[in-house]
């Protein structure tokens, strides 16, 4: 079982802690947020796509809007993303910045209208399959810090530790690392001098509070295969549906380090590296109805991602001592490391699904204002495992998670052959008790688009901000306050997509 240090919330006792420290959790947001993707004209716009049909974003957004489609069409797009992310640490700043490259959406749409003179109220329709990036996982960021923390690691360890017995724990977890390397000790005397046997408490000849600093990098990203057919009745209602298979490849590594001021611990460091992997499948349906002409209303339900997951972890501790005598064991202490075996664990997860609306007006040939609005409920998500008890992690995802209402807004105008678009996307907070700290996203795009006869060259800017916390470690007080490290997180991300299309 994964034994990450990240995101550990309301956690309301030492017991429950121990459960909790794997982490999963995280993965029901992780793996479950869905930011606007699609082609450049879609991105533009705000990544608004539920009731404006005829664009190949459709498979993945609105599968009713393929029965606008009257020629087939290929479409290829390109991306540039530059991540930025500044990070305060007790009042400390760093910055961090990533740049990628990707493809991230190919579609083809084959279109199969009904002919004018031919009667009936289905009119054709067009099918389509596209492969997207549907989340981007390649950043970093962390924090470095001479001041000295209110806490240490070891205090985590400690707390962690108690209740289980010395031969029992070298393999529990990071903390078995903790003592592999002496960072925490067994208490094998009573108050009365007498010796325990297989003692289940611990103690730390380490003291003070170390300077801490931390490096996270992670990478990665989420596709989707996505097969879908969208149907045209009477011009006036759209109906669709699109089966996605989506694939997540996500690698995190992780580098904790804390160094003391006359101790016998010179300097420690523990490492983190987990890869994940993982294939899940999901239904999309939507309709789109032309109650007039200029004005076209979307529905869209989409269906939880049903995953199995696999992932590989592993650890390492290190500890650098001054040559300390630890009398209990007759050894001095110097150079000291721990390794952990490389786990592997399966895991299915069910992400929340989605029910959405939108409506787009039309003003004539001069462009159009579209807007959509969903809801997700995050606390909704599922772990399920027979390599470890999920339990505590699927409490955690109810507790710590709530729903929210997304929005997005955009508009094209048309001048010519010119079209001039802009966008606004709201990504609402999902954790349920933000205690003052908002974690909502929000997104403003813009861009252009040229149709010469059968080509289209469409180019959107997006820039995405939203604020996080990180948390280290978890040690709490007698009130079950957490008083580890936290660092608040800055995350500036701007997008470029190119799309290229052909219609024939």
């Amino acid at each position: 079982m994964r034994f990450l240090l990240s995101l550990i919330l309301i956690i309301t006792s030492s017991t429950s802690l121990v459960n909790a420290q794997s982490g999963y959790f995280e993965d029901a947001y992780r793996f479950g947020r869905t930011v606007p993707t699609g082609s450049a004209r879609i991105i533009g716009i705000g990544g608004t796509q539920f009731s404006l049909g005829g664009d190949v974003s459709n498979l993945t957004g609105n599968p009713a809007g393929l029965g606008f489609f009257r020629t087939s069409e290929v479409n290829v797009s390109l991306s540039f993303t530059d991540w930025g992310v500044d990070t305060d640490f007790l009042g400390q700043s760093r910055s961090y910045n990533t740049t990628n490259f990707s493809l991230p959406n190919i579609s083809y749409i084959g279109a199969n209208p009904k002919g004018v003179m031919e009667t009936g109220a289905f009119k054709g329709g067009a099918w389509g399959i596209s492969v997207q990036r549907i989340a981007n996982f390649n950043t970093e960021f962390g924090y470095f810090s001479d001041i000295q923390g209110e806490s240490s690691i070891i205090d985590f360890y400690l707390q962690d530790s108690f209740g289980i017995p010395e031969n029992q724990i070298e393999n529990y977890g990071l903390t078995g690392l903790a003592y592999q390397t002496y960072l925490i000790n067994p208490i094998t005397v009573d108050e009365n001098g007498n010796p325990i046997t297989n003692p289940d408490t611990y103690d730390s000849f380490v003291l003070g509070f170390p300077f801490q600093d931390e490096n996270i990098r992670t990478e990665g990203s989420a596709s989707q295969v996505t097969f879908g057919y969208g149907a045209n009745f009477n011009h006036k209602l759209f109906l669709g549906g699109s089966l996605g298979i989506r694939s997540i490849n996500y690698s995190s590594f992780k580098v904790y380090n804390e160094e003391f001021f006359e101790e016998p611990l010179i300097n420690s460091s523990l490492r983190e590296n987990l890869f994940i992997n993982g294939i899940g499948v999901n239904l999309n349906l939507g309709a789109i109805f032309k109650p007039t002409d200029n004005l076209n209303l979307g529905f869209v339900f989409q269906t939880p991602t049903w995953f199995t997951m696999s992932e590989e972890y592993e650890a390492s501790s290190f500890a650098n001592y001054d040559n300390y005598y630890f009398e209990p064991e007759d050894i001095t202490l110097g150079n000291e490391e721990a390794f952990s075996d490389l786990v592997i664990s399966n895991y299915g997860l069910n992400t929340p699904l989605k029910i959405g609306g939108g409506a787009t007006f039309f003003f004539g040939k001069n462009g159009f204002i579209s807007a959509d609005v969903d809801w997700v409920d995050y606390s909704q998500a599922r772990l399920r495992s027979n390599d470890f008890n999920a339990s505590p992690d699927n409490d955690v995802i109810r507790d710590i998670y709530t729903s929210t209402i997304n929005y997005r807004v955009g508009g094209e105008a048309w001048i010519n052959k010119l079209r001039i678009r802009g966008g606004y996307s709201f990504l609402g907070d999902p954790y349920s008790d933000p205690a003052g700290f908002d974690q909502s996203s929000q997104i403003i795009s813009g861009g252009l688009g040229l149709k010469i006869n059968s080509f289209t060259i469409d180019l959107s800017i997006a820039n995405q901000t939203y604020n996080s916390l990180y948390r280290s470690y978890q040690v709490l007080d007698e009130a079950g306050f957490n008083y580890g490290p936290i660092t608040e997180v800055k995350n500036n991300i701007t997008s470029g997509v190119l799309s290229l299309g052909f219609n024939f």
